[in-house]
């Protein structure tokens, strides 16, 4: 830092010193006795010059090693710059210091969460890609394998491993969509019916295949929300249903009512899930003990249901008891604001 710039940061102070001098002036001026005024003057100017000077040269001095400290930390480009910050000669400086010390801190932490949610992405890709390369190696061995076995034997395996590739295409979509949801949403009043019935037609062979009994009450129930976004989730709690619920099981599927929310409860007689995974069934990539040896799966359907549920101003909750049941409840809350979400 150099003299000039110093006199610069003072420039007030020095305004200010240069308005009552010339006030005193002014003062002395008036005086009737004009000769003996000129040497007051003169004396004043002189010794208020001289501590004026004193004290911007001391300043000067006590300052520079601080400016001088903090030019070497920003010439030397470290990265934790902000653990070699000089130590603070004044409250206004140690503010300073304070403030950098905390937009240091939140950016480390940001830091951290895009790197946190990279890993996530990454090991997401890497899930997805084993995943959907086991029904298109499947159709590959189908398809070497098909001499001399009927064509809609063929068919109809193939079909059951299109539409594994299907879903899991269609849940990478929606997993790329969900940082961008709010530009993609249009909230009206949707049958929750209309959207099961169609979910169950779209899993119909797997219901079929399976032997699952399919349970709704007749009736319409409107809820607000998005079409397309609730069709994802309850296509993502249909297809976890099917999954872990063994043949000639039931899935059932109810709306109740009260005076606070609307609550669709779609609930399976699979294997369960334990207590010990319950509370985690929605953490991203989560798989549980069930996900690793009785099926295959990325951890991901719930996670992205839950997700997209929060944003559409609904919530998800979920209680089972292993080897008996689980129950999924989406939560629609009467009264809110979307323009919150």
């Amino acid at each position: 830092m150099s003299f000039s710039q110093y006199l610069k940061d003072k420039r007030f102070f020095l305004t200010l010193y240069v308005i009552l001098m010339v006030f005193v002036s002014l003062i002395m001026i008036v005086n009737d006795n004009w000769h003996l005024a000129s040497q007051n003057l003169v004396y004043t100017h002189i010794f208020c010059f001289f501590l004026v000077s004193l004290y911007i040269t001391i300043g000067f001095f006590y300052r520079r090693s601080f400016y001088m400290k903090l030019q070497d930390v920003i010439d030397s480009k470290m990265e934790d710059f902000h653990v070699a910050m000089p130590e603070s000669q004044n409250y206004e400086q140690a503010l300073y210091n304070q403030f950098i010390q905390k937009v240091q801190s939140n950016h480390a932490e940001q830091l951290q969460n895009l790197i946190r949610e990279k890993r996530d992405h990454q090991d997401f890709i890497m899930s997805w890609v084993h995943e959907v390369k086991l029904p298109i190696a499947a159709s590959h061995l189908l398809m070497d394998n098909s001499s001399g076995k009927n064509l809609d034997v063929l068919v109809d395996k193939l079909e059951d491993e299109l539409t594994k590739i299907d879903n899991y295409v269609e849940q990478a979509l929606y997993y790329s969509r969900i940082d961008s949801f709010s530009k993609d949403y249009f909230i009206t009043d949707v049958s929750l019916n209309s959207i099961i019935k169609n979910s169950v037609k779209k899993y119909a062979k797997f219901f079929i295949t399976k032997g699952i009994r399919f349970h709704m009450k007749d009736g319409q129930s409107f809820v607000q929300s998005d079409s397309k976004w609730l069709t994802f989730i309850i296509n993502q709690i249909i297809t976890n249903a099917l999954k872990y619920t063994n043949e000639g099981g039931d899935i059932s599927f109810l709306v109740e009512e009260d005076s606070k929310e609307k609550r669709l409860v779609i609930q399976d007689t699979g294997m369960g899930i334990r207590q010990e995974d319950l509370h985690r069934v929605f953490d991203r990539g989560f798989t549980g003990s069930n996900g690793r040896l009785h099926t295959k799966s990325t951890g991901m359907g719930l996670y992205l249901a839950k997700q997209m549920a929060l944003k559409l101003g609904h919530n998800i909750s979920i209680q089972s008891q292993e080897d008996r049941y689980t129950m999924v409840t989406i939560h629609f809350p009467k009264m809110r604001n979307y323009h919150h979400y």
